[in-house]
């Protein structure tokens, strides 16, 4: 008994100082901290009112100007200086960034008097003037110079990028020892601009077009074409080009005509006809049709990454004027092409029968677990704004999916994905990031507001050509890049802007944009070079006199439903 009473008066014990080691490992309130805290909170922006991130501000105290505290402003632009518990008289609140004037400004003898009766000071919003200096400079030459390699061709698109990228750095670095004018940004700076979305969105979308593109269902549909056509040529054209505007509104233009162009060129070919006479209107579908969607071009899941639009916004707001502009492009085409598209082919039974080998389905099962996977894909697209999911969530999971469900080989499909692309981008954002750094894209916002005053159709009117019209001699996507703060400061400041309309203005520029010459889309380059390898080159002249009327023509439809649809 006495033992078992022992037992029980150690466990007591032993549990008691267990709970009041416990307690000992809390933190304990100081005096200091029972003290309601005191803080002096404020906003800092820009001339345009946008706020300025990673700001130092700093509160300094007395005639010496001791520093007491200091805060970094976050992406809304606020701060929190906490006041120390001895107040000197004097306060003063010092703020710096880069590329902008430094600020300071004396605190009043009322505000201190505030801050020691524990009282929390908010200051106005504290307006930092931007700084035109060497970086200014620096970051423009680089930025112009990518546009130049990448427009002429003289470079790789991700070779061109990537160096831009790199210069920015290197000069950046540079600048402590040498001139710290030269500054731009650091390397995590420099992530921040990098938009990840996008990147996981392409990726995803990448490996689920790698399983896709292997099951032959693209030169099926292609040779399917030229069954239901029954070599009936504007017909053909037709079918071929519905098949390449569908295709590019759920993978990116680019993809498709990768997929389509060579089993066109073998249709051509074996019915006796230019193959520029089927690829042209197919690459022209596939710019307009594309951005019906979200996905279907590079410059639409930039746009919709930075202004979060849905899969479901793109198609209740651009569908109907793509459906439009895809009808007077049907039409243009049916006219320059109608000598070509007149002849009678006459196909032997040994050609034809080449080219239902080439278009078979070559993975009937792989297709209908991929056709399951994409519906789902869809629906998520569609209905995944609801959960707050972003879209390179959806193409992620749909990915992975689909390669647990058919078990490829792994490394064949990451092979697939075009790294080439992915880096093209991430080094894009860095150098876009790098003229929205040092104020390019400030100054540049501030004159079209200036131009365009209050007015919406004004505004609209000059994005949407200003956009096509320099998409021709600008390839489209580092175009949109740049062009995204700037439509974003209109949006904010334009009465009824805040539809999201000059987003849309700036998709159909950019895209449609695209057709006015053979530079202004991945697409047309990619088809370029598929032609040339078969010996049909297309030059720059022909896709220019045959493209830019193009242009006119599907801007200036899709320019009247978007006045109709917002205004």
């Amino acid at each position: 008994m006495k033992m078992a009473l022992n037992r029980r008066l150690s466990f007591f014990l032993v549990l008691l100082f267990i709970v009041g080691f416990g307690f000992s490992l809390l933190p304990q309130k100081t005096q200091a901290q029972e003290k309601s805290l005191v803080l002096i909170v404020g906003t800092v922006i820009d001339r345009q009112e946008v706020p300025v991130e990673g700001a130092q501000v700093e509160l300094l105290g007395g005639n010496t100007g001791e520093l007491l505290s200091e805060a970094l402003t976050q992406a809304n632009g606020r701060f929190a200086l906490r006041v120390p518990d001895i107040i000197p008289d004097q306060l003063s609140v010092r703020i710096h960034r880069a590329h902008f004037q430094d600020d300071m400004f004396q605190m009043s003898e009322r505000d201190v008097e505030h801050l020691r009766a524990g009282e929390t000071i908010s200051l106005a919003n504290i307006t930092l003037p931007r700084v035109i200096n060497q970086a200014f400079w620096l970051a423009t030459a680089i930025f112009v110079g990518v546009l130049i390699f990448i427009g002429t061709g003289r470079m790789h698109n991700t070779l061109a990028a990537l160096a831009g990228a790199s210069l920015i750095l290197i000069i950046s670095y540079l600048s402590y020892p040498l001139n710290q004018n030269w500054y731009i940004f650091d390397f995590p700076i420099s992530l921040t601009y990098i938009d990840w979305n996008v990147i996981f969105l392409i990726m995803g979308m990448m490996i689920f077009i790698a399983v896709v593109e292997n099951t032959g269902i693209f030169q099926w549909l292609a040779f399917m074409a030229f069954r239901v056509s029954g070599g009936r040529l504007l017909l053909l054209m037709l079918i071929l080009m519905i098949i390449a505007g569908v295709a590019s509104a759920f993978l990116d233009n680019v993809t498709t005509m990768l997929l389509m162009a060579p089993i066109t060129i073998q249709i051509a070919l074996s019915l006796g006809i230019n193959p520029l006479v089927l690829l042209i209107p197919e690459v022209l579908a596939s710019n307009v049709v594309g951005i019906s969607t979200l996905i279907g071009t590079p410059t639409n899941i930039l746009i919709g990454s930075y202004a979060h639009l849905s899969f479901t916004d793109f198609l209740v707001n651009l569908t109907p004027g793509v459906m439009l502009a895809f009808i007077g492009l049907v039409l243009y085409s049916f006219l320059i092409f109608r000598k070509d598209l007149a002849a009678s082919p006459n196909l032997s039974p040994l050609l034809e029968k080449k080219l239902a080998e080439s278009g078979k389905i070559t993975d009937p099962v792989n297709l209908k677990k991929a056709g399951w996977v994409g519906l789902g894909m869809l629906l998520l697209f569609i209905f995944g704004e609801n959960l707050n999911m972003p879209p390179s969530v959806t193409a992620l999971v749909g990915a992975t999916a689909l390669l647990v469900w058919i078990r490829p080989n792994v490394e064949e499909m990451i092979e697939a994905v075009d790294w080439t692309t992915l880096v093209f981008f991430m080094s894009l954002f860095i150098v876009v990031g790098a003229i929205q750094e040092v104020g390019l894209i400030s100054l540049i916002a501030e004159g079209i507001s200036w131009l365009v005053g209050d007015s919406l159709v004004l505004a609209m009117m000059i994005i949407i050509w200003f956009s096509a019209i320099l998409s021709t001699v600008v390839a489209n996507i580092p175009f949109t890049a740049a062009m995204l703060p700037v439509i974003g400061y209109l949006t904010l400041t334009i009465p009824g802007a805040e539809s999201n309309v000059l987003f849309y203005c700036l998709s159909v520029g950019a895209a449609m944009g695209g057709n006015g010459s053979l530079i202004g889309a991945s697409a047309n380059m990619v088809t370029s070079g598929i032609a040339e390898r078969a010996g049909y080159p297309i030059t720059y002249a022909y896709f220019l006199r045959k493209g830019f009327p193009a242009l006119l023509i599907t801007v200036g439809l899709a320019t009247i439903w978007l006045l109709i649809r917002f205004l």
